[in-house]
């Protein structure tokens, strides 16, 4: 380890003498930190500390010391984060890379020891319960169970994880959403490690393989989403290569409104930042407004920072970061060092710190804040609640009225399908009845809907279940709702599912359990549910009235993402809400309302009961904060964390330092990434005689590439579980089977709302295979064209990637046979895990489009340039050129650009991807 500014330096701190590497000695040298973006100087030590003249130099230190607030990214720094953080969905695909890569160990004749993490890794599970039953006492007893029946293999392939790869811990099923446990639990705020005469103590950083790993930024930790390809790389000591990044501040003011809640807040901030443009870069919070902010407020604000496209969205470290950590159940000498070691760095922030120099700035003020939800499909697209009204009836036109193949054997065999075939058929157990029979009025619901009747109501996801103040309004709301006594309509299907136990203890201690369960808010699990995709099935009457009407229905719920197809296939808008007002609108039933002025419904005296009538003021919030709120709660809930119930000890462990890999196996196969791998990697090639296989528009998010939610048995994925034995109701969903590649492929692009213009009369998976002109699935035509030896490409519009950092939205495609996308641009993480696989994400130059160039997608493409770039010296930002060859007409020849933006990605594309890199450098150490 080199240190050549002299900063590594043992102070004692907390009690404790241990090492640091310094800041302040920076300063004594002739840097001036002193507005330094917070976020940077977080940076600035990881290099500081890491300095060995390899991966990280001098000149890298120097770069971030001087950091000029408005030069263009340029310069590449390697940051190693301090822990990485999985989920589930992304988590296992994670560890069957990693078991894999300790297969092709063995077949390099090495050993397969080398293939383990070198830093902690944490995981927990939390994206595989499915709200299968609502409604109803039992619902998470049920859904519990089955969540265990469907998903048992993957869990003791997990155990196996666990007991075979070092500093690996697993936080089990039933336990809370990964960004919960994470804010609550897991983060340290500063860490201790290895480090000559003392240990060093160091920040808290991460990677996380779900996008709103952002969330801890609300703490002050400094995390953000990756794929899960460069989260393996991460766990196997491989530094995450960036850019020293642009830093938008964000200044806030003033306090909330009465009636305003955090979510209102972290929508107006989205909808700000995405105007901006803020995709690559960071986002710091500064400004008065943050000591009016509670904790659970900051990390609402920062959950959402890939629904703003930036990198991450950080507050500072301040006292009210060390009251939360108190409060939550740290312990006192972790909380005295956090503190200790920030003040002793200068970045512990009072009213009295200078503020930053930043690239650009923003501010709002939070009197102006007002009751907002966002839909129907982005996150940034916010409706002011006055509005919603209007605001469907304008959408409504605009909603596609395209036709699936499927669409009306969907409608005709409803009622014998699975949760996750699309499917109407709840678990059954001795306890309980059909959905029919659980919800008696069901079928008179379904009678009454019309377009814009909301179908599901959901209090879900991470970015509001983690917030006391939002939850315990709607608990307020539904106790006054009860009062009056309206009821929620037959044809909403409601849920909650809270973020951890302690939300399930505050709620029982304020006493508004009972009133939520009164409108159906039962507690369905505890895990990201609708938010995610694993909504469930709807009632076998609601789901045919949608199908045989054509009825544009709607969801609300209190999630991050509302994308198309992601929250059910049945549904046509998706709307974000607080949670007080997901209430709401599961009272009124519909979009189409004016909730400040229309009637939520008759009381039980007769008289219209608006919602004005119900919502809580602050200071009943406030008091229910203060005297059901409890540090205890957390302390009991985390006491045993990592113990799990039962069903969770008593699986199976196998043993071994290999996974004994099953054929037959539908859940966990041994991926083919690594077949015939030499200890050389060939040379790139260019591409010639491509074929597009799809053609998409702009805003195509991770979510139309690879699904997450119902598989259905009519579509490739489906079609292969069936000829394996597996029953619809037994299918589980796309993010549960992403530990087999079979499944993954056959799911890739699969989403029932995909656009391919090669088809535009139909929507969903479909495209043609050419030049016959032959109309199949995506899967087949690839499988089709793979036989005929023809590379493939995509083609899209702007935004290509937007969304969750989901490495099969790269790994399906590669698989497939794309060698290339090439698109008007890319959310950040998508581009980074295309390297990964190594696939090439070109770029059009500006003026350029598909349509502008007159491109159909019938052409073929030759792509030149690739070799040479791939195989010589980077180059940042070098062009490429694309020749598409017409059918009896002349050639169109144009640029791109090649979006390997650091020398290290180009070590990974000449590769191959990452992961190769990274076996092949272990391999011959």
């Amino acid at each position: 380890m080199t240190d050549s500014f002299q900063s590594h330096r043992t102070v004692e701190l907390a009690g404790r003498k241990l090492r640091i590497a310094s800041l302040p000695a920076l300063e004594d040298q002739g840097f001036d930190l002193s507005r330094l973006p917070y976020a940077l100087s977080i940076l600035l030590e990881n290099l500081l500390r890491r300095q060995d003249d390899a991966s990280v130099t001098a000149d890298d230190i120097e770069a971030v010391a001087r950091w000029d607030a408005q030069a263009e990214p340029s310069q590449e720094i390697a940051f190693m984060p301090a822990r990485v953080l999985l989920q589930d969905f992304t988590g296992v695909p994670a560890v069957v890379d990693l078991a894999a890569m300790r297969n092709a160990m063995l077949d390099l004749d090495n050993d397969p020891h080398k293939i383990n993490p070198l830093q902690p890794v944490e995981l927990v599970i939390d994206h595989s319960v499915q709200v299968d039953e609502y409604g109803t006492a039992a619902a998470i007893l049920i859904n519990t169970e089955r969540e265990f029946e469907r998903n048992q293999e993957r869990y003791a392939f997990l155990r196996w994880g666990q007991s075979a790869f070092d500093n690996f811990k697993v936080v089990p099923p039933a336990t809370g959403i990964v960004h919960q446990v994470n804010l609550e639990y897991l983060a340290r705020g500063v860490m201790t490690g290895a480090g000559g005469d003392a240990p060093f103590a160091y920040p808290d950083t991460l990677v996380g393989t779900d996008s709103h790993t952002t969330m801890i930024n609300g703490l002050g930790v400094l995390g953000w989403g990756v794929g899960g390809i460069e989260a393996e790389a991460a766990m196997l000591g491989q530094p995450i290569s960036m850019l020293v990044p642009q830093v938008v501040g964000f200044r806030l003011s003033g306090e909330l409104p009465e009636g305003a809640t955090a979510t209102d807040l972290v929508l107006t901030v989205t909808e700000m930042l995405r105007r901006k443009g803020v995709v690559g870069k960071f986002v710091e919070f500064f400004g008065p407004g943050l000591a009016h902010l509670r904790l659970a407020d900051r990390a609402t604000i920062a959950n959402m920072a890939p629904e703003y496209g930036a990198t991450c969205g950080i507050f500072p470290m301040d006292e009210l970061t060390l009251d939360y950590l108190r409060f939550t159940g740290r312990s006192e000498e972790q909380v005295q060092l956090v503190e200790a070691y920030m003040k002793e760095q200068g970045l512990f922030h009072t009213a009295d710190s200078p503020e930053a120099v930043y690239t650009d700035t923003l501010e709002l003020d939070l009197a102006t804040v007002e009751p907002s939800l966002a839909g129907p499909k982005r996150p940034q697209d916010r409706v002011r609640l006055s509005e919603v009204a209007e605001s469907f009836a304008g959408v409504l036109e605009q909603m596609s009225k395209t036709a699936r193949p499927d669409a009306k054997a969907d409608a005709k065999s409803g009622a014998a399908k699975s949760s996750s075939g699309g499917g109407l058929q709840v678990v059954q157990d001795t306890a309980t009845a059909t959905l029919e029979e659980a919800h008696p009025h069901i079928q008179e619901g379904a009678r009454l809907m019309q377009d814009g009747a909301v179908v599901i109501a959901a209090i879900t996801s991470c970015t509001n279940t983690s917030n006391p103040s939002v939850m315990l309004a709607a608990g307020l709301l539904a106790k006054k709702a009860v009062e009056k006594g309206l009821e929620v309509q037959p044809w909403v299907k409601t849920s909650l599912a809270p973020g951890s136990k302690v939300v399930t203890d505050y709620l029982k201690e304020a006493d508004l359990t009972r009133y939520l369960e009164d409108l159906g808010f039962h507690t369905v699990g505890y895990g990201c549910t609708t938010c995610i995709g694993n909504s469930g099935p709807l009632a076998p009457p609601i789901s045919e009235a949608i199908a045989e009407r054509g009825l544009a229905t709607v969801s609300v719920l209190s999630g991050n993402r509302n994308f198309e197809g992601r929250i059910s296939s049945e549904v046509r808008g998706n709307y974000l809400a607080s949670p007080p007002l997901v209430v709401a609108y599961a009272l009124a039933g519909r979009i189409d309302i004016d909730l400040q002025h229309d009637p939520l419904g008759e009381g039980s005296d007769g008289q219209p009961v608006f919602l004005k009538d119900v919502w809580p003021s602050q200071a009943e919030i406030e008091t229910a904060l203060r005297e059901s709120v409890l540090s205890e709660m957390f302390v009991r809930q985390y006491s045993d964390v990592y113990t799990g119930d039962e069903r969770w000890r008593a699986l199976p462990i196998p043993e071994g330092a290999t996974y004994e890999w099953d054929d037959d196996s539908t859940y966990v196969k041994l991926p083919p990434y690594f077949v015939g791998m030499g200890l050389t990697p060939d040379p790139v090639q260019d591409i010639s005689g491509a074929r597009p296989l799809a053609v998409l528009g702009d805003s195509i998010t991770t979510d139309h590439i690879s699904p997450a939610g119902a598989i259905k048995s009519d579509q490739p994925a489906g079609k292969y579980l069936v000829e394996r034995g597996v029953a619809p109701r037994d299918f589980n969903s796309y993010g549960s089977r992403r530990g087999n590649h079979e499944v993954m492929m056959r799911g890739t692009f699969a989403n029932v709302r995909l656009r391919n213009r090669l088809v535009p009369e139909i929507e969903g998976g479909y495209t043609l295979h050419l030049p016959h002109g032959e109309p199949m699935s995506i899967f087949d035509a690839a499988m089709k064209y793979r036989d005929e030896e023809v590379p493939l490409i995509i083609l899209a519009g702007k935004e290509y990637g937007t969304g969750s950092s989901r490495d099969w939205a790269a790994k399906g495609p590669r698989l497939l046979g794309v060698q290339a996308v090439i698109a008007g641009s890319y959310e950040r993480i998508h581009r980074s895990n295309l390297v990964g696989m190594g696939v090439a994400p070109l770029e059009f130059l500006p003026g350029d489009t598909v349509e502008s160039l007159g491109l159909t997608g019938h052409e073929t493409f030759d792509i030149e340039g690739l070799a040479e770039a791939g195989n010589g010296d980077f180059q940042s930002g070098c062009t490429v050129n694309v020749t598409a060859h017409r059918q009896g007409g002349d050639d169109v020849k144009f640029e791109v650009r090649l979006r390997i933006d650091t020398p290290q990605e180009q070590l990974y594309y000449r590769n191959g991807g990452i992961l190769h890199y990274v076996l092949r450098q272990l391999a011959q150490n």
